[in-house]
């Protein structure tokens, strides 16, 4: 689940709701993902990178059996449903604990993560809140914290 977020920069509630079919297009072979976003309501053609695909992969490994209709987080409760938002904050929580990481780290920290890490390779951050489907981009640049550092690259940039 953290790797997918972090790499595709999906709303957790949209990530919550993938099955197999929606990553896969036969059980050995990836295909891009189709949908439409829960809160934005905008479409979203994403292309799952290598990393994704071999999270996929160890995740489809360690399953013991699964169909293409299965939920890829399912909940222990409901049969063929997902894990709860909350669930997923738990497990998040629970994992950078044990991983030695004191920040408060929720679901959304990921995809902010993604976008940061988008930005400082170079990206225009028009771009990234295109891929965001952000509503402008006053609203990305305050998402992913970059307004100081873009002045302090200024600062740095600028000696005349």
């Amino acid at each position: 689940m953290f790797v997918l977020v972090i790499n595709i920069a999906l709303h957790i509630s949209d990530l919550l709701q993938l099955n197999w079919v929606d990553v896969l297009k036969s059980k050995t072979q990836f295909k891009d993902v189709y949908l439409v976003e829960g809160k934005t309501k905008k479409k979203r053609k994403i292309k799952l990178n290598m990393t994704s695909r071999k999270a996929l992969k160890e995740l489809m490994d360690n399953l013991e059996t699964f169909d293409m209709e299965d939920s890829l987080f399912p909940s222990r409760e409901e049969y063929n449903k997902p894990i709860s938002r909350q669930r997923a904050l738990t497990i998040l929580k629970d994992a950078a604990k044990a991983v030695g990481i004191k920040d408060n780290v929720g679901t959304h920290t990921l995809r902010k993560t993604w976008g940061y890490h988008a930005w400082k390779k170079g990206f225009s951050p028009a771009f990234i809140m295109d891929t965001l489907n952000h509503t402008s981009l006053a609203v990305t640049k305050r998402y992913l914290g970059v307004i100081q550092d873009d002045i302090n690259d200024l600062y740095d940039t600028l000696n005349i």
